[in-house]
């Protein structure tokens, strides 16, 4: 059965660094992905952007989406970003429900976001609350609705940049290994935020180390960690 695969990041690159490969992964296996950006990262992930003469807040945004489209792209995936401001992304009433839309129209099978704690970004745990109880009233919060619901999405959290800092507690491991030549075709479009292309990659190759220590499958050369947060209901262990 073909999968929805739906990234939710607050800022623009967020995705490719931390899902690319399993968004890849999904679409390889003939399911559907979709990326959603909360914001460009336009004010406080754009650093190598700002240094360009006249830069304009504007002209970053146009440029962001045009690298975040790309990597899309590259692994399969549509993207679409929200705008709603960085540092600080701020959500209210309207943005919530919003975001709820977004869930509802894509009806993902799987959802994917940050962790809720970050010391050092603040708008990651923002977009991790919005997106937690989007999910829950896209898909009606346990009851019938007034309005149209979704099926309850797997919401995972995507690995963050110094996970002991932010209950991260790695749950599952993606096998990326036959997707791992997009992921870095996608992170290469991500000029504004480059230094982080090296540091991604080599992440992959860890978790893979310990992906293979867990399952036994010496195959697995690179992988990408996530953490379950709704249960799984099967019939058998």
């Amino acid at each position: 059965m073909s999968r929805r695969i739906q990234v939710i990041g607050a800022h623009s690159a967020d995705f490719v660094w931390r899902a690319g490969g399993a968004i890849a992964k999904t679409v390889e296996l003939g399911g559907e992905a979709e990326v959603i950006a909360l914001s460009y990262g336009e004010r406080g992930e754009s650093g190598e952007l700002w240094k360009q003469p006249d830069q304009t807040i504007e002209n970053v945004k146009k440029l962001r989406h045009a690298e975040a489209d790309a990597a899309a792209a590259a692994l399969g995936a549509s993207f679409r970003c929200l705008d709603l401001g960085d540092y600080p992304l701020e959500i209210g009433k309207p943005e919530l429900e919003l975001i709820a839309d977004v869930i509802r129209s894509f009806a993902p099978d799987v959802l994917v976001t940050h962790t809720d704690t970050d010391p050092f970004n603040p708008d990651h745990p923002v977009a991790y609350r919005a997106v937690d109880r989007a999910r829950s009233l896209a898909a009606g919060a346990g009851v019938q609705s007034a309005f149209a619901t979704v099926k309850p999405p797997a919401l995972f959290l995507f690995e963050p940049h110094q996970p002991e800092l932010c209950n991260f507690m790695p749950t599952t491991f993606v096998d990326i290994t036959s997707v791992f030549d997009k992921k870095q075709a996608a992170m290469g479009h991500m000029k504004a935020q480059a230094y982080l292309q090296t540091y991604y990659a080599e992440r992959a190759g860890h978790r893979a180390n310990h992906a293979r220590r867990a399952s036994g499958l010496q195959e697995v050369r690179y992988a990408e960690a996530f953490q379950r947060i709704v249960p799984q209901v099967v019939g058998e262990l």
